[in-house]
């Protein structure tokens, strides 16, 4: 029952996202069709229910407008759409709701699996909403055996199909503070994937409050960071390929700086890391990097390394 009260906070946000502004009977006429509320009509007593729940769940209003016919609108509907987890969520269970009403749908979506991980999220997240310290079995690629340690859990993130979780470190802070080394709170990524055993301890942390995710990520083009600054870079993207990137930017920071029918210039704040370069190598010969040159020149190292793999004269592969 409640998985189905949440299910119809979630439609009745998500329709006036998408119908910007309607009457009550307008939303009556759509609850009906959608195959959610079986045909029956919509009370007034729950949809005003509804609108104080959904102020707590979403953190948005849903309010009157007595100039315009009565029609229903949302309050800064912006608020939902810079909150990239809300959003993701709305759209998640919107798409979910639509499915169940009508199982027509149910093989005419397909979802990218996410194979990494799942196992530990309830775990983990339950470990952030309590502050409990996890012990985490953990083996790292290129490690010959896994290890086992105490991680404080501080947010999840999912990346290119994998989870991670981001946490402070006790055992690397604590050594640094006895050392008088920097930083003093050493943070570190995990991904879930790599993860085969958790305990919750019975230790219990408290959150740097001077800890900023958005900061400690910014300029990254992934789950890597790095200490250095973030660098301009240019980049030049070649004929069509410049729309991709219009609908799905390389990085929050790109800014078009022009082109031609040839191409299009882009410019971004970012840090060389190696999810960087995985993603310009992943678009061929569709973009070029112009700035900086050290960037030019890391990828002209791995442009090497390629034509060398390519370049081999081996035998046939054997055959069964």
């Amino acid at each position: 029952m409640a998985a189905n009260i949440i299910g119809r906070y979630v439609w009745l946000v998500d329709t006036l996202r998408r119908y910007k502004r309607l009457t009550f009977k307008e939303i009556n006429e759509l609850w009906q069709e959608s195959g959610l509320g079986y045909g029956d009509v919509f009370p007034k007593r729950t949809f005003h229910n509804h609108q104080k729940a959904i102020v707590d769940l979403f953190d948005v209003y849903i309010e009157c407008d007595r100039k315009d016919g009565y029609r229903y609108y949302l309050d800064e509907p912006e608020r939902l759409e810079g909150n990239n987890f809300r959003s993701w969520l709305l759209s998640s269970y919107a798409t979910l709701n639509q499915i169940q009403a009508d199982s027509k749908l149910e093989k005419r979506i397909l979802f990218e699996d996410i194979p990494s991980g799942q196992l530990w999220l309830t775990t983990i997240a339950n470990a952030m909403r309590r502050n409990r310290v996890l012990a985490i079995t953990h083996q790292g690629f290129g490690r010959p055996e896994p290890s086992t340690f105490e991680i404080e859990p501080y947010l999840l993130k999912v990346v290119r199909r994998r989870w991670y979780v981001l946490a402070r470190s006790p055992y690397y802070s604590e050594r640094n503070k006895a050392k008088g080394r920097e930083p003093e709170n050493v943070y570190r990524v995990y991904a879930l994937d790599r993860i085969s055993h958790i305990e919750e301890t019975n230790k219990t942390f408290t959150i740097n409050k001077s800890f900023d995710a958005q900061a400690y990520f910014e300029g990254c083009c992934g789950i890597i960071t790095s200490d250095k600054p973030a660098k301009r870079v240019v980049i030049r993207a070649y004929g069509g390929f410049a729309d991709y990137l219009r609908t799905l930017p390389l990085h929050e920071s790109q800014h078009e700086l022009g082109g031609d029918d040839e191409s299009t210039l882009f410019e971004y704040r970012l840090k060389l890391t190696f999810d960087f370069y995985q993603q310009v190598l992943e678009q061929g010969d569709q973009m070029e990097v112009l700035e900086p040159e050290e960037a030019r020149k890391e990828l002209h190292n791995f442009a090497l390394n390629l034509m060398r793999y390519y370049d081999r004269k081996e035998d046939t592969p054997c055959k069964d």
